[in-house]
């Protein structure tokens, strides 16, 4: 019979994956160095984890400040106000972030603390065409790494040769309605309204 049994120590798990030695082992830092301070500065999307979500943050390229070799700042802008990484983070504020630069199959991972700020003097120089962001979260590091090329090269995801054609799924607002029980059609009308006044309210369209 199969043993269906989860892993749940850290010996158990470490009787499958040795212990890493070399690069991977001893790539972790724990400021920014020029080349991270580079990768963020070109990156225009991230993922932000929190304990018990995840979530896509993107604007222009360099929208995350680095202020100094341990801290960072990243704008929120104006959303639908769920907030669940904010609530996770007044909770727990331990926090990872994951890099990414379209075309470039290296990733960029942080970890560290979080804490959110509402101080209008620090908002206000992260503003996009003189609106500033509603909050911005800080983020002082604890561990960043590069992570190797291997998920972007299986995975294919800048190779347009691999783009999955839209017209595949059902558009979002209608995904949505079925979810909600509401009209596909007011569905998908409504959530193309809310992210064109969205868009056009920070000035991207």
């Amino acid at each position: 019979m199969p043993d269906d049994t989860p892993l749940t120590s850290l010996e158990a798990l470490r009787e499958i994956y040795p212990p890493p030695k070399g690069r991977p082992a001893e790539k972790t830092l724990t400021k920014l160095d020029k080349h991270c301070k580079d990768f963020i500065a070109l990156s225009p999307f991230l993922v932000l984890g929190t304990v018990g979500d995840t979530s896509p943050k993107g604007d222009e390229p360099g929208f995350v400040t680095v202020l100094d070799d341990t801290t960072l700042l990243l704008p929120d802008r104006k959303g639908n106000n769920r907030i669940d990484s904010f609530q996770n983070i007044v909770e727990d504020p331990q926090v990872s972030l994951i890099f990414f630069i379209p075309g470039v199959n290296e990733t960029l991972r942080v970890n560290g603390r979080a804490e959110i700020i509402a101080d209008p003097d620090v908002l206000e120089p992260l503003s996009f065409k003189g609106q500033p962001p509603v909050t911005a979260l800080k983020v002082h590091l604890e561990e960043a790494f590069l992570h190797c090329a291997k998920a972007m090269i299986r995975s294919k995801l800048w190779d347009p040769d691999h783009h999955v054609d839209r017209k595949a799924l059902v558009p979002a607002g209608r995904m949505m309605a079925d979810q909600i029980g509401q009209n596909p059609d007011e569905g998908q009308a409504s959530y193309d309204e809310a992210i064109r006044t969205s868009m056009e309210d920070e000035g991207r369209v």
